[in-house]
């Protein structure tokens, strides 16, 4: 089928190429010109049959609502926007409702599968009405990966691609999907440091490579681990601070909302704002009240990091 692809970075150029080899066209347009086959939005909509299907994957927030109002402008009764970013759920329900005074469908795709995903295949979570999902499905089958078969040749479920529900169902389970992701992580930096700290473990990559094959702790991101540790072994060359993009955030404040408890969730997105303070505040708390109550040593600033600029 043809579609109309916003946003050509890292994600969106390899999900184009991918779709081009599943024999789909693909027009293109994103702000930098040596990427695009379009320079405008007009003439992406311009250069599309009805009924239309334009894909927007360009950062989450304000790009991506100005990117749909101006698609509501531009598209007509029949046509579908997806939003393939990082959105917050709650905005589905804002664009859908926009969109739909024109007749316009929507659908909510997270997707996972980073740079990867071109050779991989990409994981999908949608939402949107049963019609609207159609009328992407094929490119949502050229995207996801080949699905696993059982013994006889039948294709298993679950195989990458779901249709979770209504608007707003498929950023939702991808926002639970990347809070799982942040314990994950957690759990493995937490793992490697120990190995690192003690003198028995002689090869602490060789250590985490072991846990690849047979273990019940094998996973995509436990190999990317071992890939990060066969290029630089003691992570020297990483600096020990970690963003988050929103969506760890997001997963605590609606297990809060619901009273979900998601203690290691929370933690790890925790963790991460901690890895943010060169000297942390808390931390200089707990020391001076462990030397008031308990006359425990503490450390004194270094005159180097007293000069520190701000």
């Amino acid at each position: 089928m043809q579609l109309g692809l916003i946003g050509l970075g890292k994600m969106g150029g390899n999900m184009a190429e991918r779709l081009r080899r599943g024999g789909h066209e693909v027009v293109g347009y994103d702000r930098a010109p040596g990427r695009r086959d379009v320079d405008s939005l007009e003439a992406l909509v311009g250069a599309l049959s009805a009924p239309r299907v334009v894909w927007v994957m360009v950062p989450a927030g304000e790009p991506t609502r100005q990117t749909v109002r101006e698609l509501g402008e531009l598209l007509e009764a029949g046509d579908v926007v997806v939003d393939g970013g990082n959105s917050k759920y709650t905005d589905d329900k804002v664009h859908a409702e926009l969109l739909g005074e024109k007749g316009i469908g929507y659908v909510d795709a997270g997707v996972s599968g980073g740079v990867w995903g071109l050779e991989n295949g990409y994981a999908l979570m949608v939402g949107g009405s049963r019609e609207d999902v159609a009328k992407v499905q094929p490119v949502f089958d050229a995207l996801r990966p080949p699905s696993p078969t059982d013994e006889s040749g039948e294709a298993l479920p679950g195989a990458g691609f779901v249709h979770a529900g209504p608007v707003g169902a498929g950023h939702y389970a991808k926002m639970v999907h990347n809070g799982i992701e942040y314990a994950l992580m957690q759990a493995y930096g937490e793992g490697y440091e120990l190995l690192a700290a003690v003198d028995l473990v002689e090869d602490v990559p060789g250590v985490v490579a072991s846990w690849t094959q047979g273990t019940v702790i094998r996973s995509w991101l436990l190999d990317l681990l071992v890939r990060a540790l066969q290029e630089d072994p003691t992570l020297e060359k990483i600096s020990g601070y970690a963003e988050d993009s929103g969506e760890g955030r997001w997963t605590v404040m609606e297990a809060i909302d619901h009273a979900v408890p998601m203690p290691a969730i929370a933690a790890s997105l925790f963790a991460r704002f901690s890895s943010r303070q060169d000297d942390s505040p808390t931390m200089k708390a707990v020391a001076a009240l462990r030397n008031q109550f308990g006359g425990h040593a503490v450390h004194a600033v270094r005159a180097q990091e007293v000069e520190r600029p701000a």
